[in-house]
């Protein structure tokens, strides 16, 4: 479960406080900090797995992206401030955001084309508050990786079943596909990767 720290703090006194040294992550959820449960072995193995596959493909492509180790995403007119198990960033567009130099966080749809994450305990800030956060920023791609079928089963099926979840923005609103077992991921960011769901279960231990 996430625990809440403090109460209605603006993003400006959250970035002063973070990092606190301690090795624990925190997000900033509409004026709330929110402490982000531990990650287990399997659920960093899936983000392991997901980022070098990707980065490979960003290499292969030639593309000006890179996956930064810690960075922010801020929805502009809220004080939330979320952290991706996995940010996909498009470097040219990065000198037009304010506080990158300064707080390694972003706003701009043309900054990030995709994001991933990586399901734990605290399931419906991924499948609930993220999903409405990411399609209001305009991030084209927004992946929901589900291995161990731990999300509402109005977001995976009954029975429960790892799914990775792919919203995908059509006209400024997310259309999402879901992929299990041998599907193939369908990517509009990535379309040549080629990748099931099934191997990056596998990276979980699925």
């Amino acid at each position: 479960m996430t625990q809440t720290l403090r109460k209605l703090v603006t993003f400006d006194e959250f970035v002063a406080k973070y990092p606190d040294h301690t090795g624990k992550r925190y997000e900033l959820h509409d004026g709330v900090i929110v402490e982000m449960a531990p990650p287990t072995g399997d659920h960093e193995e899936v983000i392991g797995f997901l980022a070098l596959e990707i980065s490979v493909e960003m290499k292969r492509l030639k593309l000006p992206y890179f996956i930064p180790k810690t960075a922010f995403v801020k929805p502009i007119e809220s004080e939330s401030a979320y952290s991706p198990d996995v940010l996909i960033l498009n470097r040219p567009n990065l000198v037009n955001e304010p506080v990158w130099k300064k707080e390694s966080t972003v706003s701009q749809a043309e900054s990030i084309p995709l994001v991933i994450e990586v399901v734990s305990t605290n399931w419906r800030d991924d499948y609930l508050t993220k999903v409405a956060a990411y399609e209001t920023v305009g991030i084209r791609e927004y992946w929901i990786v589900d291995y161990a079928a731990l999300g509402g089963r109005r977001f995976i099926g009954n029975p429960k079943q790892p799914t990775i979840s792919v919203y995908s923005l059509v006209d400024g609103e997310y259309q999402v596909q879901q992929f299990r077992n041998s599907d193939r991921i369908i990517s509009t960011i990535f379309p040549e990767l080629n990748l099931t769901a099934e191997q990056i279960f596998q990276a979980g231990g699925v």
